[in-house]
């Protein structure tokens, strides 16, 4: 019983339902592995074990009387530190936030907390979302559990790491270019970005508001399933949120995905991409098909555009929504010492700034600020906004012939602590191939698809149409019954 944490969600469901062990037991056992792990890994920013306990002999009543709440009723899950939870510390692993307490919970924290999930504490990232490595972090850096010399991914490298290393059952991350594919795939676990719309943003702190979505972050695509049918649906506290009837995700599962037309596009696999991924890719390609799908190459021109794109866009908005953090609404205040330190607004703001605001964070600003600066909006913002229009248009042109495209998550494998943070321009291609999906605004999945020779987890991307979570699931899913990469586990 000392290994419980080592379950899927769908096994603890069932162990718990039987009565093999109680929820209490299930969470005794996540506690341990964090305790022996956390130390070389570091995902998490702050951890909140003795309300966990509490909650987890809540849960044990329930179902020693038959009132289970949900499939997730006892499960113990982790948190990105960007999504605000009452009473309990949010910082977006930056300075500038590292004492604020949130008074309300965010809309998925709520629905999370209804269904009786359990939650363990608030997991790192890289600073207000903005970064590939979770090295940008107010907090240090989390470590791969595949190789601790490697960065996870990021941002959402906390929430990767946690669930790779047994620290939790799932965790919730956020997708604003890749930031829940990509650490998937460096820490070989199960990562979905939803369409935009699908998940409320209430409560979560914003780096693009256009680009970003919620999503979970799991040991497979059936408990993503399981986790996406509590926190999908339509918020009153969120317009952008759909109003559609949502499917049961479970009925996506055990099902033949023969006859299906799955569409690879040619400019994933161009120049940059790594041998043994372009070839566990292809791997991978062999065993759809060998399942029965239809697989042949396809074309997306405008792929090559969307990088430049999206962070035109991207720290444009980043600059206007970090506008808030000014020291008097948020942030590190320094208005107690006005006299002695500052002498008037400006250099409050840039006191503040200066100390609170790491290096990506202040470089969104300046970049977004000069983008959308008079003499050059129509030069690069309205610009890339058409870009944005074009790439949305071919994945709709796609998806009218194909079930889902497939693509690697990432043209490497995770890379080394520091190998990358001096060169920002580097850093960005890390996520070339997850970055078209946020402006088309439809969702992808990371799902483990192989090792390479030094055992680093390859991830391979699964894109549906809009609203296509289903699809997607079904495709992943039928494809981790063929295979068992997402079954690993690091030696820790």
């Amino acid at each position: 019983m000392s290994d419980l944490f080592r379950l899927s969600i769908k096994e603890a469901s069932e162990g718990l339902m039987s009565g093999s062990f109680k929820p209490s037991e299930l969470l005794d056992s996540v506690i341990k592995r964090v305790e022996t792990v956390e130390p070389n890994i570091n995902a998490f920013i702050t951890k909140t074990l003795d309300t966990a306990r509490e909650e987890a002999k809540k849960s044990d009543q329930r179902y020693e009387t038959k009132r289970k709440l949900s499939g997730l009723d006892g499960v113990p899950v982790a948190i990105k530190d960007v999504f605000c939870t009452e009473g309990v510390k949010t910082t977006a692993a930056s300075k500038i936030l590292e004492n604020f307490i949130p008074s309300y919970d965010a809309t998925v924290i709520k629905r999370l907390k209804d269904a009786g999930a359990i939650i363990v504490g608030k997991v790192n990232t890289d600073e207000f979302t903005m970064g590939s490595s979770t090295e940008n972090s107010a907090f240090g850096i989390t470590h791969n559990p595949w190789d601790l010399s490697r960065v996870p991914g990021g941002s959402s490298g906390g929430s990767a790491a946690a669930v790779s290393a047994d620290e939790c059952l799932f965790a919730l991350g956020t997708d604003t270019g890749g930031s829940i594919r990509q650490p998937s795939s460096f820490c070989s676990v199960t990562g979905l970005k939803v369409t935009y719309g699908l998940i409320s943003r209430n409560g979560v702190i914003s780096y693009a508001s256009s680009f970003d979505t919620i999503g979970p972050i799991a040991k497979s695509a059936a408990d993503v399933a399981l986790i996406l049918n509590v926190i999908a649906g339509n918020d009153p506290m969120d317009s952008t949120t759909v109003r559609n009837n949502l499917p049961d995700y479970s009925s996506f599962l055990n099902k033949k995905i023969k006859g299906k037309k799955i569409g690879v596009p040619k400019e994933f696999f161009g120049q940059g991409i790594d041998p043994e991924v372009n070839k566990i890719i292809e791997n991978s390609l062999e065993t759809l098909k060998s399942l029965g799908a239809e697989v042949e190459e396809t074309s997306l021109p405008s792929t090559d555009l969307a990088i430049a794109m999206y962070y035109i866009i991207a720290k444009s908005e980043a600059s206007s929504n970090l506008a808030r953090y000014d020291g008097i609404r948020y942030g590190k205040s320094e208005i107690e010492n006005l006299e002695s330190k500052v002498n008037n607004l400006i250099e409050l703001y840039f006191s503040n700034r200066t100390l609170g605001f790491g290096d990506e964070a202040k470089r969104s600003i300046m970049m977004g600020t000069h983008t959308l600066s008079s003499g050059y909006h129509d030069a690069y913002y309205k610009k890339a906004s058409q870009i944005r229009t074009l790439v949305k248009k071919e994945y709709e042109e796609a998806f009218r012939k194909y079930y889902a495209l497939i693509t690697p998550v990432s043209p490497f494998p995770a890379f080394k602590i520091g190998e990358k943070i001096d060169d920002p321009l580097t850093m960005y291609l890390a996520d070339a191939n997850t970055v078209p999906i946020n402006p088309a605004g439809i969702p992808a999945m990371s799902v483990p698809a192989g090792f390479t020779k030094e055992n680093l987890p390859v991830g391979m991307q699964i894109i549906g149409p809009h609203f296509g979570e289903g699809q997607i699931i079904e495709v992943a899913d039928a494809f981790q019954e063929a295979t068992d990469f997402h079954k690993k586990k690091p030696n820790l």
